[in-house]
């Protein structure tokens, strides 16, 4: 049997020497190696997404990969595609790390310099112990094997630019569109997604920092059930102990967050910490919201470009959404587009407060008018993202309708106002 080997290492001369040693292997059958844990999560999530079969028998992860440390990185594979064995490649072959490998989900070590016979039986070892599970989750059609679900991140370019809002009419349009939907506060000092949805709940992501392994019903403990179908895990109530949450436990959390729900949005406020540094380079889509003045799109840049420094997203992988927008602003899309470098959405949300106050004071922001021009903006951009079902169907209540592009029927275009019929008045009520 032909065992395909994934071998992630940063380093171009252990790459080199560690590839030669590889293809001596027999029936081995080594990919180019991948030089980060970014391109090692999407490579695997491209193979899961294709068929179970696509992956890898045996992955091997250097010690000195990143920017993702080498256990994280293991762990994140473990809990993602369980049938993948991990082997990490270390100088360091002491108890201690051996232990705390294991307990991420390895299934050896191998030391460096490495040697022909312990690479040999190592990947073997791995290979035997990937195909017993393979075999195992084949027969039994109710265990996940996929990729997971899709995490969208949505952080603002500075506070008060509508990230909330934003992430909130995301995750119930998704879940409208028949998905299930995990909603999470990452804004750990200031999150307000329960004042806005009206919640008191006396657990949060605190509750889940320091659980090394969290199982399915550690998980629902900590999640509370909107009425609306979405599953809410709330930022602490006490700002101080978000410190608590780390950027091992962010990880942690996302992972089985991802493999519950089909949709996890993630509001990760308008402050930076390693919690939702490492949610934003875990996602699939990170959103970055601002407003078209000149302070908001100054922060927006300078957000993208911390995330570059970073190593967490590039600038060309993040898609900007400009909220509260007129068409007699003097900044405009294109321009927010050429100065941060990202991509800027299609769908722009028009300047319209008032449709969204007494939802907002009453904290019941899930019960936004169907009608409202920003409702259907941000349920629009919700298609852009690819984030609701296509074949989703109108409901009574302002759920998804029906359109190629993303929007819905009978809006009143992007800011609010009525469209013009050739050669006729105006359509007061924005209809075709």
């Amino acid at each position: 049997m032909t065992t395909r080997i994934l071998p992630a290492v940063g380093d171009p001369d252990a790459a080199r020497s560690l590839t030669t040693l590889l293809s001596q292997l027999p029936d081995a059958e080594p990919a180019g190696p991948v030089t980060d844990s970014t391109q090692l999560i999407d490579t695997l999530a491209r193979l899961a997404g294709e068929a179970l079969d696509e992956l890898p028998e045996v992955v091997l992860v250097h010690e000195r990969i990143g920017p993702v440390p080498a256990l994280e990185l293991i762990r994140e594979v473990s809990l993602r595609f369980p049938s993948v064995g991990v082997v990490m490649i270390t100088t360091d072959a002491s108890p201690h790390l051996f232990a705390d490998a294991m307990d991420s989900g390895a299934r050896g070590l191998v030391t460096l310099p490495v040697g022909y016979e312990e690479l040999a039986n190592r990947v073997q070892a791995a290979a035997q112990w990937s195909t017993g599970v393979r075999r195992h989750l084949t027969s039994a059609g109710d265990v996940f094997t996929g990729p997971g679900g899709t995490v969208v991140t949505v952080t603002g370019a500075k506070g008060g630019v509508g990230a909330t809002v934003t992430a909130i009419q995301l995750a119930l349009a998704a879940q409208a569109s028949g998905h299930t939907v995990a909603l999470v506060d990452m804004d750990l000092q200031t999150g307000d997604i329960a004042s806005f949805l009206d919640v008191q709940f006396r657990r949060s992501l605190v509750d889940l920092a320091l659980i090394t392994d969290i199982s399915p019903r550690v998980l629902a403990d900590a999640v509370f059930s909107h009425s609306t179908g979405l599953a809410l895990l709330l930022a602490p109530g006490e700002g101080e102990r978000g410190e608590e949450v780390s950027d091992r436990s962010a990880r942690q959390i996302v992972s089985a967050l991802r493999s519950r729900y089909e949709i996890v949005v993630i509001d990760c406020g308008g402050q930076m910490n390693g919690a939702n540094a490492a949610a934003i380079e875990m996602a699939d889509t990170a959103l970055l919201v601002t407003t078209p003045d000149v302070v908001a799109v100054r922060g927006a840049k300078r957000v993208v470009r911390m995330w570059e420094r970073l190593q967490i997203r590039k600038a060309e992988e993040t898609v900007t959404l400009v909220n509260r927008f007129t068409r007699n602003t003097e900044i405009q899309p294109p321009l927010i587009q050429k100065i941060t470098g990202t991509r800027v959405a299609a769908a722009a949300v028009p300047a319209n407060f008032k449709e969204l106050q007494a939802a907002v004071d009453s904290g019941r922001l899930h019960e936004l008018d169907a009608k409202s021009t920003v409702k259907q903006a941000l349920w629009g951009l919700a298609g852009e993202l690819g984030i609701v079902k296509a074949s989703a169907t109108p409901k009574k209540g302002g759920a998804l309708a029906k359109r190629n592009s993303g929007t819905f029927k009978n809006d009143r275009g992007s800011i609010g106002r009525p469209r013009r019929r050739r050669g006729g008045p105006a359509d007061a009520e924005g209809t075709r």
